[in-house]
């Protein structure tokens, strides 16, 4: 059990990327309060968990009625975690993050909490296909719970990266924020191979 929860904690940690959602929720908070940041952050967090839930509980069944079959979930997710982690690595992420953010602060979004950082930057696709994968995996109630915990975990730890978002990038700096990123990226490449890896086993042996 300890396992599966440190896989499941690092794969969606390196998906959500609490190091990387900091900065930008900095920048899209500039002006507000810190009250209004801190409440911004709660809610974000929380509907970002909702939407995670969702999918999380009733993926398997959304696979079954498009007809989907499971290997073909964990070649596709795979190859999407993949491209994360490319971009990652490459710091294509962390600029789409950017302009997007920007995209919000020129249309006056006071209230970012759903858009942009509850999705689709915290339950973006790839968190999406991840927390599915991960729950596929899962054998049994405990296993469940195991990686539900996992999913808690992580999105508590965001919500206490954006609270402390700008002290946290002023004691960090950009420098020590792209080394993570990219050291993450590199993580999560491996793990969207063993996906692609145990998709094509399971389609192909």
């Amino acid at each position: 059990m300890e396992q599966l929860f440190i896989s499941a904690f690092i794969t969606l940690f390196v998906v959500i990327d609490p190091p990387g959602c900091a900065p930008i929720y900095a920048g899209l908070t500039k002006a507000a309060t810190p009250a209004e940041r801190r409440i911004m952050a709660i809610r974000a967090s929380l509907i970002a968990l909702v939407i995670l839930l969702i999918f999380a509980l009733f993926g398997e069944d959304l696979l079954r009625a498009l007809h989907i079959e499971l290997d073909s979930f964990r070649i596709a997710g795979g190859f999407m975690l993949f491209w994360i982690a490319w971009e990652m690595v490459f710091e294509k992420r962390t600029q789409r993050r950017e302009e997007r953010a920007e995209r919000a602060t020129r249309e006056h979004v006071e209230d970012v909490s759903v858009f942009p950082m509850a999705m689709p930057m915290l339950a973006g696709p790839g968190a999406i296909a991840a927390i599915m994968l991960l729950m596929n995996e899962a054998k049994g109630l405990n296993e469940s719970l195991v990686v539900l915990g996992a999913l808690l975990t992580v999105l508590i730890l965001t919500m206490a990266a954006l609270i402390a978002a700008g002290p946290l990038i002023k004691l960090l700096g950009d420098r020590v924020e792209a080394v993570i990123t990219r050291l993450l990226g590199v993580l999560l490449a491996a793990l969207a191979a063993q996906y692609v890896i145990d998709g094509l086993r399971g389609a192909f042996l």
